[in-house]
């Protein structure tokens, strides 16, 4: 059995993280955030099909105003994700946001965190700070030479800082890069560091099957270490498939049992069904079932199918 990292608790709009809660689920809208029908459209679906909590890109001041109706109507909370320029998370607490991603990386300085800060305590709505791999500070480049977890971990710190220097706890912490081994060392140096919760991914992982594969490698090899209070498969494609992705890597480590988990064999020459196809069909129809939590076996011949069925 899996023993995770012990954590402060904190809350999205109704979702706690960390703590005893479960690990939660993580997507991103890839509408026009100020398209609010359209993001609203597919924020119903991703949370019919078992996501936790939604990010949304805030890349103008149209979009962080939208946010308004989205996070009004929204079935799950809503995270505005800010970059550039900090007056967007200003703008994005009126609209009335759970959560405010912030990359210190490049909101300008600590002046800027700070500003939000002070406009996020007084609301309760959390913070993660969010470190890049590809926007790290150019002194830290400079100091290691290279992204390492090093940096990661040190560009982390200089805004947990600010933070905690103005009494602010409401806090999540990511650590994220493309490159595996390099997440990893990074997550496993900071969550000896402090107690905050984690938000665990491989930004950036690639294609479906490419994105799909290494971020079932990285976060499996995180999760079972314990490490992680929330999750992201970051995928080129619908978010849709993040979410199955997420659930499963979940489910297959004993972290979550919602979702109908689908067995079948790889076929042989003993194979007299079409099989392939028909277990394609299950797991395409199971897929709306989210919350059961059951075993469907799609099996080819006698050998292994009457111990599976």
């Amino acid at each position: 059995m899996i023993q995770r990292r012990k954590t402060r608790q904190i809350q999205v709009g109704g979702v706690k993280i960390g703590g005893d809660a479960p690990v939660a689920v993580q997507s991103m809208t890839n509408t026009k955030t100020q398209d609010a029908a359209a993001t609203l459209a597919q924020i119903r679906k991703l949370a019919d099909l078992g996501c936790d909590i939604i990010r949304c890109a805030v890349p103008d001041m149209d979009a962080a105003l939208a946010l308004k109706e989205i996070t009004a109507r929204s079935p799950i909370p809503v995270i505005a994700d800010i970059h550039f320029d900090y007056r967007l998370a200003l703008q994005a607490l009126e609209s009335g946001v759970d959560g405010l991603r912030l990359n210190p990386g490049n909101i300008g300085g600590s002046e800027n965190v700070r500003a939000v800060v002070e406009a996020a305590k007084p609301r309760q709505v959390p913070i993660r700070i969010g470190v890049n791999a590809g926007s790290l500070p150019k002194d830290l480049l400079e100091k290691y030479g290279h992204p390492a977890a090093e940096a990661l971990v040190e560009a982390a710190w200089r805004h947990i800082r600010i933070l905690e220097e103005m009494d602010y706890g409401n806090i999540k912490v990511s650590l994220k890069c493309h490159d595996v081994p390099l997440t990893l060392d990074a997550y496993r140096l900071l969550a000896g560091q402090c107690d905050y919760p984690l938000h665990v991914g491989i930004t950036e992982a690639g294609t479906l099957r490419g994105g799909t594969i290494k971020s079932a490698v990285g976060l499996g090899i995180i999760l079972y270490e314990g490490i992680g209070d929330t999750i992201r498969v970051s995928l080129s494609g619908d978010p849709v498939e993040e979410v199955y992705t997420a659930k499963q890597i979940l489910r297959d480590l004993g972290l979550r049992r919602e979702g109908i988990e689908v067995v079948s064999c790889p076929t042989c020459g003993r194979t007299r069904i079409d099989l392939i196809d028909l277990a394609n069909q299950v797991e395409a129809m199971v897929q709306n079932y989210p919350k059961l939590n059951i075993k469907v076996a799609v099996m080819g011949c006698a050998v292994n199918g009457p111990g599976e069925a």
